[in-house]
């Protein structure tokens, strides 16, 4: 990359994350081999200057193309433009490129989606990219919105869809340049390096994971048994460099592709996750939390909506209630609306599963050294999923919310305050059901009386049966 001086005030920034700790240590100049330049994938040419073009077609030799928009309800029309346009435009430039051994292609796990079982092949695309891009040329943004649907098919948003037309676009180069594939699945927080738990953004399951342990998420629909196919962004890289080692070096005749999932190797099911985050957050709870931690998985599209009514929309609205009589501005079903079109989005991946297969991963792995599968590591087969959460959810608190780790035991006193309060709710709202529909009803009181002399000849039995055990 080359100098752009405007950016690097920026870059300096980045650089002085906790992120690059180990790498300050390792090699304090290291800042010298990050050079930013100018670009723009909404421009044509992606707006890089003649004189950076110049620079770069005569000094790369490697490019890992992974700029894209993730955002599942992009306009078709963005989505087209950065997602297959801007790296139609990056492979002209690449073919220029006078030293330039590979081209790594960053796709995803889910540009397939419409397939239970997806092999590491590039698939016949949905549309002839060419024949889109000319057609949506002329149509306004209003026509583009209403055919989307039809355009996009059995396929759940426009990410997913033009990420499986860039990697048709891709491959259309397979015979000028050296190319690889990578379909990560899901993005979560890094395993091992540069430390375990590092994240920095709310994307994916991070948000997810935040809002529940906030209290603020009680209710999502998945299936409890599909598989929750997170991998841990260390792994994607180390993958990815991997395969820009082999690429390079071996030169395949054709593209290859590697499906950079957990699923098949070391399955972890969304259910198990809602048990170890709960777990997790309620020993190292957040900040401030709205509610304790305590949210459910369901199946059941009526289950939701009822608890999302329940848990979501009525505290929402006794909460706001409170702070507009407390001349405060209302936020709390904002909050709660975005949440809801944050997990709506998230659905379809966490409501059934798919088969990646993972041949050209494994034999990647068995061509590195024993050293450089220590250093490149990407074998998930060792990842402790338990362990994993425990520091997901511990890197949303401290690199996410910047919230001190020495500051748990309050958190804690918190949640114990809104333990108390819970149950003083709960004992209040007995007595007001028992006021005004069981005491004016001589049916109801039979019933109760009757429900509680239940409860007490069981109490009493449990409590001999004790007494002769002993």
């Amino acid at each position: 990359m080359l100098e752009c001086r405007h950016l690097q005030p920026s870059v300096s920034k980045q650089q002085s994350k906790q992120l690059f700790d180990r790498v300050r240590e390792d090699n304090p100049d290291f800042h010298q081999k990050i050079i930013p330049i100018s670009s723009e994938l909404m421009q044509p040419g992606l707006a890089i200057s003649p004189e950076d073009v110049e620079k770069l077609t005569g000094c790369i030799n490697i490019v890992f193309h992974c700029a894209a928009t993730i955002r599942f309800d992009e306009p078709l029309k963005h989505a087209l433009q950065l997602n297959v346009i801007a790296t139609q435009q990056l492979l002209s430039l690449a073919k220029q490129m006078h030293h330039l051994e590979a081209f790594i292609h960053i796709s995803t796990a889910y540009a397939n989606c419409n397939r239970k079982h997806i092999d590491e092949v590039i698939y016949p695309p949905p549309v002839e990219p060419k024949k889109l891009i000319e057609s949506l040329e002329w149509m306004d943004d209003g026509i583009v919105r209403d055919i989307t649907p039809r355009l996009i098919g059995d396929r759940p948003n426009t990410y997913t869809y033009t990420k499986a037309l860039a990697e048709f676009v891709v491959q259309q180069e397979q015979d000028k340049l050296n190319i690889a594939i990578i379909r990560p699945s899901i993005v979560g927080a890094s395993w091992q390096e540069p430390f375990s738990g590092w994240i920095d953004n709310f994307n994916g399951p991070s948000g997810v994971f935040i809002a529940a342990g906030k209290g603020i998420l009680r209710t999502m629909r998945a299936n409890n048994d599909a598989v929750a196919d997170l991998i841990p962004v260390d792994v994607v890289i180390n993958l990815t460099l991997a395969a820009g080692w082999y690429t390079a070096v071996h030169r395949p005749k054709s593209a290859l592709v590697y499906n950079c999932t957990t699923g098949g190797i070391n399955p972890f099911h969304w259910g198990e996750i809602e048990h170890h985050v709960m777990s997790s957050f309620k020993r190292n709870p957040l900040e401030q939390a709205f509610r304790r931690p305590n949210a459910n998985i369901t199946s059941n599209y009526l289950i939701n909506q009822y608890w999302i009514l329940v848990s979501h929309k009525f505290p929402a609205l006794i909460y706001d209630l409170f702070l507009r009589l407390s001349g405060q501005k209302p936020q709390m079903m904002r909050i709660f609306n975005r949440l809801h079109k944050a997990i709506s989005l998230l659905e379809y991946f966490s409501s059934q599963d798919w088969e990646w297969n993972s041949e050209n991963l494994s034999m990647l792995m068995s061509q590195l050294s024993p050293e450089d599968r220590k250093t490149f590591n990407f074998d998930v087969r060792q990842l402790n999923w338990p362990e994993y959460i425990e520091n997901y959810c511990i890197g949303t608190k401290k690199y996410v919310l910047n919230e001190d780790m020495s500051d748990i035991p309050a958190a804690r006193q918190h949640l114990r305050k809104l333990r108390n309060i819970r149950y003083t709710f709960n004992t209040l709202l007995v007595v007001f059901i028992w006021r005004v529909f069981i005491a004016r009803s001589q049916m109801a009181r039979n019933i109760w009386y009757f429900v509680v002399s239940l409860c007490f000849k069981f109490l009493s039995y449990f409590r001999a049966s004790s007494t002769l055990t002993n």
